[in-house]
């Protein structure tokens, strides 16, 4: 428009309300020229004529461009952002993870802390806590990484279905230790806020921290096998050591995690419509919960039912620094790592 013979558009969604985007060809009258000097975008308020950058045919200007991209160089700013924007969803995913599974041990190892105070009546009661606890820790955190929250889950995530959530070796183990690292911190927190119902506890049943009865308080943080609050040494149930061997709760525990993994690749399937409403699938992190619960009613009698080795390690990492030493780690039978 401003030029002898139009030479390119300006388009309107760069021109800035008042001033109007003109082209000019840098006091170039033929289109050869005006080429050869390249083309600028006059100001039409104030005068003044700026560089413009060809993109696709349309000339655009140098400043508004370099404005939207957030940089003054050209030069591969698109690989660089998309590498830092990667980085931060990295960041993102890890962050959500840690928080999501110090959360299922804030409420699950909690609703544990708080049984011992008498406050429960049954092992259904600290089900019900326990499934809540993985919903909410689902819904707050399936956004930012896909809400693994469990080892177990993360390696199955990667052998089974990566292109989930751009599941990597790396990604996966990063994630793992993410969800050891929160499990520890929610550990600590639960040790903090929990310690004089602990120790109140320990007091009236004569526990002297370390010692083999120990692991009546010591149950709050790791797995046991049998249940030691259901067993005749420590607790008023039928079981005696004996009845659960390190076989039979390796097999309890790793039946109750298959069942549970295969409940969460079953109502994630895209294939799987009977979650959906409007197109997304809201109810997915409470059912997720409610077989949580449902696995922890079963099998918590037998081997405390832990289907998930960061929400056990990194609390019994916790126990073992606190004072209960060996009952947290080998623990009777040497049989912790049942549940890694």
């Amino acid at each position: 428009r401003g030029c002898s013979e139009p030479i390119f558009t300006c388009p309107q969604s760069y021109s800035v309300s008042p001033m109007a985007c003109e082209e000019v060809c840098a006091g170039a009258a033929e289109l050869g020229e005006a080429k050869k000097k390249g083309c600028y975008v006059a100001n039409v308020s104030d005068g003044e004529s700026a560089p413009c950058v060809m993109v696709e045919g349309v000339c655009i200007p140098e400043e508004k461009l370099n404005e939207f991209l957030g940089t003054a160089k050209l030069g591969g700013i698109t690989k660089s952002s998309q590498e830092e924007d990667s980085k931060v969803k990295l960041a993102r995913a890890l962050l959500a993870e840690a928080a999501g599974t110090g959360m299922i041990v804030l409420f699950g190892c909690g609703s544990v802390c708080s049984s011992i105070s008498g406050a429960y009546q049954g092992i259904w009661q600290v089900a019900i806590v326990w499934g809540f606890g993985v919903a909410l820790a689902i819904y707050t955190t399936a956004e930012a990484s896909g809400a693994h929250l469990n080892p177990a889950i993360t390696l199955a995530f990667q052998l089974v279905r990566p292109q989930a959530h751009g599941m990597t070796p790396i990604k996966s183990l990063l994630y793992v230790l993410a969800q050891f690292v929160g499990a520890i911190l929610g550990a600590v927190i639960n040790l903090l806020v929990h310690s004089n119902t602990i120790e109140a506890f320990e007091r009236s049943q004569g526990i002297v921290r370390g010692e083999p009865k120990s692991i009546l308080s010591a149950l709050a943080f790791g797995e046991y096998f049998p249940n030691p609050g259901l067993s005749k040494e420590w607790g008023s149930g039928p079981y005696t050591q004996d009845d659960v061997s390190v076989t039979k709760a390796l097999i309890v525990e790793a039946w109750g995690t298959c069942i549970l993994a295969f409940v969460i690749f079953s109502i994630t399937n895209e294939h799987n419509k009977v979650m959906e409403t409007g197109g997304s699938r809201p109810g997915v992190p409470f059912m997720i919960g409610c077989t949580v619960a449902v696995l922890l009613a079963l099998y918590a009698p037998i081997t405390q039912a832990g289907w998930n080795p960061a929400r056990d390690f990194g609390p019994r990492l916790v126990a073992y620094s606190a004072g209960w030493g060996e009952v947290a780690i080998p623990g009777p039978k040497n049989g912790f790592w049942i549940y890694i």
